[in-house]
This record gives structure tokens, C-alpha cells and sequence, in this order.
């Protein structure tokens, strides 16, 4: 990028790099083992969730039928996830410039809301079962949950191999999952708890024990995906270092108007402005401070402002978020050049 000959007032860079080397490649292959890991994850639940119902239904046991509630919840959260992910995969359009991703986050949210509900549902109809508890066919009902186990694991031990650590509609599917395993842990106590003693009250107690741990998850979700959707800064960065870093690089005498977040859970993006010493180190700068976003904290998709000496903008604090606005001087005139990576 080359200023302007005639002073430009300022000059924008807007930079869509590859990462480290072999990112591109890594992304997709990562993109379609999460694919591959729902679409397996959610065969198993939905067909053993049928199972589950008939089951809790036969046996009467409330901690079977909330583990079918919220394997039911499970199959719809996979089938959602799975139908965010293949959304994402649709390109940008001049209506939705970002493409799709944004959905995966919102499919996250939706089956945290989901998580809530089940879980609400759960404690209800368990005290409502305290007061009056009734027979439970324990035998049949703790062949089941080890099934259910069974079951669980495996669609857990799926949902591993997939980025379960970074994208959060992944994360949120293995919640889902591993709420389930408990589910049927505590269907399973209950049962032999129930054949040894005859304490049917294992049974709600159970189910309260797993609307909890649905409970937790749905809140977990759900405030992540809630700090996406309100652009919140990603997880694992500090807007306030990379400001720092940003301020010390040679050339630079000022950062403002910074701004981190993502797109999903994981793609970062980042938009700011720094000021230079000098308009005739614009390529140097620009270059050193790409190559400080990518290689040290991994942001990808950059839009950097260059603002040069002799003129400042005014960004009112609702358009920054940041402190109330700064006066800068402008000259009459000003040129903007773009550079694409």
C-alpha cells in the first residue's frame, strides 16, 4: 500500500490472510470432521431415543423418560447443528456480505434455550413425583439406561474428534451429548438402587441430579453464544494487549477505534486505527502489524486504518464503544487506497 502522492489524510488496508502456514488446509479438514462427527452423533441418538421413549414409557421411569426429553433435545440440537453447519458453507451474497457462519451461532443458542427448557421441565414433573412416587419396572429400566450409555458414549467419543475446543456449535452438540451419559449414569443408579431397596424415590432424585447438569450446560452455551451474537471480544483474547502490541510497533504513535470479535467461535476478526509517525513508512507499518495479528494471535481477517499526521476522525463513543469522541483535524481533501491479500 503507497500513500498518495499530495499528503492523503488517510489510507485503509483490508487483509484476508491464510494464517500459518497450512491454515487453509487445517480449517477444512477440521470443517469436515465436525461435519462428519454430527452427522454420525445424530443417527445414534435419534434411533436410540425412540428406544428410550418406548422404554420410559413401559417402565414408568421418569429418569428414563427425562433422558428421552432431552436425547429428543439432543437429536433436534444435532440435526439444527448439522443444518448450521452445511448453511455456513453458503457463500457471501451482496445481502449477507459475512455468508452464513453467524448461523452456527445462533443454532448454538437456540439449543442452549432448548437445554433450559428440558431441564425446567425436568424438576418440575420430579417433585411433582416426590410428593407421591410412583412403581418403577426397575429391571427393565436399568437395561435400558446401560444401553443409553452405551449409546452415549459412543456418539461422545464422535463428537471428541471433532473441534470441540473451538467451535462452539461442536462444543454445544457435546454438551448435549455428556448430559445424556449422565442422564443414563443416574437412570442406571437409580435402577439398582430401586431393585436393592425398593426406593422409588431414587428415581426423581435422579432426575434432578441430571436437569442440574442440563441446567449448567444450557447456561455455558448459552452466555457464549449470547457474547458472539453481542460481538462480544473472542475467548482467549485481550483487546487490551493487542492494543499494546499494536502501539509498539516502530512507526506507529497511536492505536484507537480497536475492535475484536468473531464472526463464529472460530473466526476472529479485527478492525482499528493507528496513527503514524511518518505517511512514508504506510507499507512497512501495515506490513508489521499484519504479520503481528496473524502469526501471534491468529487473526485472520484484519481491516486496518492508517491515519496520518495532520488529521484525526471523530468517532462519537457509540460509534467506538470506547471513550466519549476524539476531535482530530481533517484536511479538505483525502485519498483512499486498498490493498487485498
Amino acid at each position: 500500500m503507497k500513500a498518495s502522492n499530495g499528503n492523503p489524510d488517510h489510507a485503509h488496508a483490508h487483509s484476508h490472510p491464510a494464517g500459518k502456514g497450512g491454515h487453509s488446509h487445517a480449517h477444512s479438514h477440521t470443517h469436515g470432521a465436525n461435519k462428519k462427527a454430527l452427522k454420525l452423533s445424530f443417527f445414534l441418538i435419534a434411533s436410540y431415543m425412540v428406544v428410550e421413549v418406548i422404554g420410559g414409557l413401559m417402565t414408568n421411569s421418569l429418569a428414563l423418560l427425562s433422558d428421552a426429553g432431552h436425547m429428543l433435545s439432543d437429536a433436534a440440537a444435532l440435526g439444527f447443528s448439522l443444518l448450521a453447519m452445511i448453511w455456513g458453507e453458503r457463500g457471501a451474497s451482496s445481502a449477507k456480505t459475512y455468508g452464513y457462519k453467524r448461523f452456527e451461532v445462533l443454532a448454538a443458542f437456540l439449543n442452549g434455550l432448548a437445554l433450559l427448557g428440558i431441564s425446567l421441565y425436568i424438576f418440575y414433573e420430579a417433585f411433582r413425583r416426590f410428593s407421591d412416587p410412583p412403581g418403577v419396572l426397575s429391571s427393565g429400566m436399568l437395561t435400558i439406561a446401560v444401553i443409553g450409555l452405551l449409546v452415549n458414549i459412543a456418539a461422545a467419543y464422535i463428537l471428541m474428534r471433532g473441534d470441540t475446543s473451538h467451535n462452539l456449535n461442536i462444543r454445544s452438540a457435546f454438551l448435549h451429548v455428556i448430559g445424556d451419559l449422565l442422564g443414563s449414569v443416574g437412570a442406571i443408579v437409580a435402577a439398582l438402587l430401586i431393585m436393592a431397596f425398593g426406593w422409588n424415590l431414587a428415581d426423581p432424585i435422579a432426575s434432578v441430579v441430571v436437569a442440574l447438569l442440563v441446567l449448567l450446560s444450557a447456561y455455558r452455551i448459552t452466555r457464549d453464544s449470547i457474547h458472539i451474537l453481542m460481538e462480544g471480544t473472542p475467548a482467549g483474547y485481550d483487546a487490551d494487549e493487542i492494543r499494546r502490541e499494536l502501539s509498539i510497533l516502530p512507526g506507529v504513535r497511536g492505536v484507537h477505534d480497536l475492535h475484536v470479535w468473531s464472526l463464529s467461535s472460530d473466526v476472529p476478526l479485527l478492525s482499528g486505527h493507528l496513527l503514524l509517525d511518518d505517511p512514508a513508512e504506510a507499507v512497512d507499518v501495515m506490513n508489521r502489524a499484519r504479520s503481528l495479528l496473524t502469526e501471534r494471535f491468529g487473526i485472520g481477517h484484519i481491516t486496518i486504518q492508517l491515519d496520518l499526521p495532520g488529521m484525526v476522525c471523530r468517532v462519537t463513543d457509540e460509534e467506538s464503544g470506547h471513550e466519549p469522541h476524539h476531535d482530530h483535524k481533517h484536511e479538505p481533501h483525502h485519498d483512499h487506497k486498498h490493498e487485498s491479500h
